[in-house]
């Protein structure tokens, strides 16, 4: 497949550097809590490469160390990754021609896939869903890579975590500054600092993710009209 479409396949490694630099170190660092935690190392490539959430991942640990039930940690995922609907809901028309590979974008969704799925421009001159395929699938493998290396480091290595889940900020950042650059438009990224300062103000930290998406949405279509006319 790639020896076919080995255009598609280089420029969807090019655009998702940043987002190896981040997954592999945030993999890394989960494959050392896992090990930490008395799980045999190979639960984190197979939660890689089954269940691929990152933050839900991390969370799961805190699930099994409590001994929670199947149907407390089925309600506490979803609410985890609820912002996903939102992100697919715009994500129909990309999606729609993805023919084969469909149902893998559907599942290897992420916000960091997502943020550059929505950020890079439109080139004429590739096929868009091998692009879109590679993209995702790169992207996965990275964090495959970085769970399973860091659990086997973790098996024989002491290794201090503190501070190391500020790469997923620092990536997060990064990608948030492509997107800037690419759509030239304030009011997405005005209405989403304003919703996640008055949430870190008012809201508890368990409900702040759901609570921002809902003011973001709300203040997008309240807003909709100067929004479009700013693109």
């Amino acid at each position: 497949m790639i020896k076919n479409h080995k255009k598609e396949f280089k420029k969807a490694f090019v655009v998702s550097v940043p987002v190896m630099m981040g997954y592999l170190v945030l993999g890394f660092a989960f494959g050392l809590l896992l090990v930490s935690s008395g799980y045999e190392w190979y639960f984190a490539p197979l939660m890689s490469i089954f269940i691929y959430a990152g933050a839900l991942q991390f969370i799961a640990i805190g699930f099994f160390n409590a001994k929670m039930g199947y149907i407390d940690i089925a309600i506490a995922s979803w609410f985890i990754n609820l912002r996903q609907s939102f992100y697919g809901l715009s994500l129909l028309d990309k999606f729609k021609h993805a023919g084969k590979f469909k149902h893998y974008l559907i599942f290897s969704l992420t916000d960091e896939t997502y943020a550059l799925l929505t950020s890079i421009k439109k080139d004429k001159s590739i096929s868009i869903k091998y692009f879109y395929f590679f993209l995702a699938a790169l992207n996965q493998s990275y964090w495959i890579i970085g769970c399973t290396v860091g659990a086997l480091v973790g098996l024989s290595v002491n290794f201090n975590t503190a501070g190391i889940e500020f790469s997923l900020t620092a990536l997060f950042i990064v990608l948030c500054i492509e997107q800037y650059k690419n759509i030239k438009n304030k009011y997405p990224f005005l209405i989403g600092s304003f919703a996640a300062i008055i949430c870190l103000c008012f809201v508890p930290s368990d409900k702040m993710l759901v609570s921002s998406i809902g003011i973001s949405l709300f203040l997008l279509m309240f807003l909709k009209k100067r929004v479009l006319n700013e693109q």
